[in-house]
């Protein structure tokens, strides 16, 4: 495959994957918004904390398969069949595994009764999504992403104005969570709807699949299960030495990082079958490849970075419009660095995976799992909502330091500067421009206005001098 081509399919897949996770991520920071308005930051901790449990169950569920299932079909897609029938009941027992898990652990736990419950209820999400991910790892596997979107997106608005309307009439936040699983259950009809026009399934058990899947998954398991128990290990932290309100306070700094989380997952997870294939071709065009998904991540990391520190506290007032909100401001500065360790650590971790080092990847999400719990626990019962942040920002500078060592000591040095001069020279002129609005005491709606719309312009002007000029780059779009 040249590489033309490979762009052009990177591109399509990549953008289909990132108008899901985008609306998905849309939704999710408007309904976080729309809870903390109608309903409060105790509310707020308590969906959020639900969500947190979910996740993490559904994670250890399901996306070892996932991961495993989209590598192995992107190489045997003759095995569809096989992998659609045997894969979703090895899934569905899983599913009953990871939500007894989950009870479990609430039971155990010491939340107030009401906390419990919307637990309980969101953690039945765990089926359908679990599910769900089998059908999209046969279309990621195929490059047919658009068909996750055509799936999840129109459901995700939905559920979002349902909800909204829901909180408006009365309802809470267990009515919140039960609207979640439904949602969950109707994106999984819909993509079996859509799965079987293009694949006629193998109506027999292949006992020789189950037992080499969970042979192959073992790592994969290992290596997202304790990924996503770290991500989320601050929210059960806090939960537990701070209550809910500070559990909404952290989740409110969460959600505004959520664009950049979603982008870089969607850049990632479109990239990672032509990644798998690129292996092929050779460490150079593996090189090519990473570095440029990188520098993406890195042009919106760095400037969305610079701008929390002008207006951090500006942006929390507009999106919660309650001065509880506000006082999170320097905790969102902090972990908002992170994110440029995370332009890097991301893309870094599905390259070892696409060339079979997983087991390095298991080893990096175990030990700075292990060193985040443990400095989670002393910074943020001496320190709170501050405390967590700092630790989130030590646990993914750890993280990339671990998976940049492991890329240049088995496949090819990282170039730092080749990745980092052009968004540093975009960031290095938005200070500039940051600061003039800092002064000049605009409404941040201006701001936000005029920031965007300079950043776009500096980022066309880069990437037309980049092509040649305006003459070239003219032509270039005329011959596509």
């Amino acid at each position: 495959m040249d590489l033309p081509m490979l762009g052009r399919r990177l591109l399509g897949n990549s953008l289909s994957i990132l108008v899901t996770r985008l609306t998905q991520s849309i939704a999710t920071f408007v309904l976080s918004a729309s809870i903390a308005r109608i309903l409060g930051p105790y509310e707020l901790g308590q969906y959020l904390l639900a969500f947190g449990y979910y996740f993490i169950f559904m994670s250890l569920a399901s996306q070892g398969f996932k991961v495993l299932f989209t590598r192995e079909l992107s190489r045997n897609p003759d095995e569809t069949p096989t992998y659609l029938v045997s894969g979703t009941l090895l899934q569905l027992f899983f599913c009953f595994v990871g939500y007894a898990m989950l009870a479990g652990l609430i039971f155990i736990l010491p939340y107030k009764p009401d906390t419990s419950m919307v637990c309980y209820v969101m953690g039945l999400a765990i089926f359908p999504f679990a599910i769900s991910n089998i059908t999209e790892s046969v279309f990621q596997a195929k490059e047919k992403m658009y068909l996750i979107t055509i799936s999840t997106v129109p459901i995700y608005v939905l559920r979002l104005v349902v909800m909204i309307w829901a909180m408006q009439s009365g309802y809470g936040v267990v009515d919140l969570a039960a609207i979640t699983v439904m949602s969950e259950v109707l994106i999984l009809l819909i993509e079996w709807g859509l799965i079987l026009r293009m694949v006629t399934p193998k109506w027999k058990i292949s006992w020789e699949f189950i037992r080499t899947a969970l042979k192959s998954v073992r790592t994969f398991i290992a290596i997202e299960g304790v990924a996503v128990i770290n991500t989320r290990m601050q929210l059960v932290i806090l939960s537990l030495l701070g209550g809910e309100i500070v559990v909404g306070l952290y989740g409110s700094i969460v959600q505004l990082m959520q664009p950049f989380d979603i982008l870089s997952s969607s850049l990632t997870v479109g990239v990672f079958p032509s990644m798998t294939k690129t292996v092929a071709l050779g460490l150079r065009k593996q090189r090519q490849l990473s570095e440029r998904i990188i520098e993406m991540l890195c042009f919106v990391a760095l400037p969305i970075t610079t701008g929390v520190f002008f207006f951090g506290r500006d942006l929390l007032d507009l999106v919660y419009q309650k001065s509880d909100f506000t006082t999170a401001a320097i905790p969102l500065c902090i972990v908002s660095v992170g994110l440029i360790a995370s332009s890097f650590s991301r893309p870094l971790s599905y390259l070892l995976v696409a060339n079979h080092f997983e087991k390095i990847n298991m080893r990096e999400v175990l030990t700075t799992t292990f060193t985040a719990s443990v400095m989670g626990f002393f910074l943020v019962s001496r320190f709170g909502l501050m405390g967590a942040a700092i630790s989130v920002l030590l646990m993914r500078l750890s993280s990339v330091a671990q998976y940049v060592y492991a890329v240049c000591a088995n496949l090819f040095s990282v170039r730092f500067w080749r990745i980092i001069r052009r968004p540093l020279l975009v960031s290095t002129l938005m200070v500039f421009v940051l600061w003039l609005l800092k002064n000049s005491g605009s409404n941040i709606w201006v701001v936000l206005a005029v920031s965007i719309s300079i950043y776009a312009l500096l980022l066309g002007s880069l990437v037309v001098l980049n092509l040649g000029g305006p003459r070239v780059a003219y032509a270039k779009l005329l011959q596509r």
